[in-house]
């Protein structure tokens, strides 16, 4: 059964799944689609070309499929969508921003948690079982991998890419991408500070995986040499584990631009 207050207002073209529950004052736009069993808290607004899953909440406040923050687009300027998956739970005050290119969606996926006053901005993708604590702020155009875990006030330059199962310290600036498994803080420059084990024991991997993992570490940056020449010394071996290969590739491929951005190689 379908629960709409009498005070949300609902477009006659958005869709709604069986036990969706919509609160007071929400609005919900034109090409809406929103899934099975998904509960939609009080004073919440969701935008345009908006595609979300089975079983989320949106709780009070949250704007989802705002139009990008950027100078010069026009109100009336054809823009992209946003998609999300399933068993997303959306804080209070949390923003999340379309495509800013027509044809184009940005990403959330399954299982993710956003904390008070999350931003995530334009074009950016979002994996599963991300976790981000109050206030972190994400730019456009950035990805983030599956099981990242971002403590609060945590910061992304667009275009940056943070992989699976790392860890962001509180107030963190990450400006370059960021391999997967690591724990990073500070900013300007934001330092990589070591292995992320509970990211790691989260992810179920084995022991020996972990130890992988953390030879790998120390290879990568406990070595007097040059991070990159690590890196493709140790991409050319034989035998190299997935998840140690996933670490270095991101370092190789960061290594494409200038700043270590890897996507905004593209813009």
């Amino acid at each position: 059964m379908i629960k709409v207050h009498s005070s949300a207002v609902v477009s006659k073209e958005a869709q709604l799944g069986d036990g969706v529950t919509i609160g007071p004052n929400c609005v919900i736009d034109s090409m809406v689609s929103i899934g099975a069993g998904t509960v939609i808290d009080a004073n919440v607004v969701i935008g345009k070309n908006v595609n979300i899953g089975q079983n989320n909440h949106f709780f009070a406040n949250c704007v989802i499929g705002g139009r990008p923050q950027i100078l010069g687009l026009s109100p009336d300027a054809e823009i992209g969508g946003l998609m999300i998956g399933d068993r997303n739970n959306f804080r209070e005050q949390v923003t999340v921003h379309l495509s800013a290119h027509r044809g184009e969606i940005a990403k959330v996926g399954n299982d993710n948690l956003l904390m008070v006053g999350v931003h995530i901005g334009h074009d950016s993708t979002l994996e599963d079982m991300i976790v981000m604590s109050n206030s972190v702020q994400i730019g456009g155009h950035c990805k983030i991998e599956t099981g990242a875990w971002f403590s609060g006030l945590a910061g992304m330059h667009q275009f940056v890419t943070v992989g699976k199962w790392c860890y962001a310290a509180g107030l963190a600036g990450i400006t370059r991408d960021i391999p997967p498994f690591l724990i990073v803080s500070g900013h300007y420059p934001s330092i990589i500070r070591g292995v992320n084990k509970r990211g790691l024991e989260r992810a179920g991997m084995n022991e020996e995986q972990q130890e992988k993992i953390f030879e790998a570490y120390k290879r990568l940056y406990r070595n007097d040499d040059a991070l990159l020449e690590n890196a493709k010394a140790l991409s050319q071996e034989d035998g190299i584990d997935e998840n140690v290969r996933a670490m270095v590739d991101m370092i190789i491929k960061s290594s494409e631009h200038r700043y270590g951005r890897y996507l905004e190689k593209f813009k």
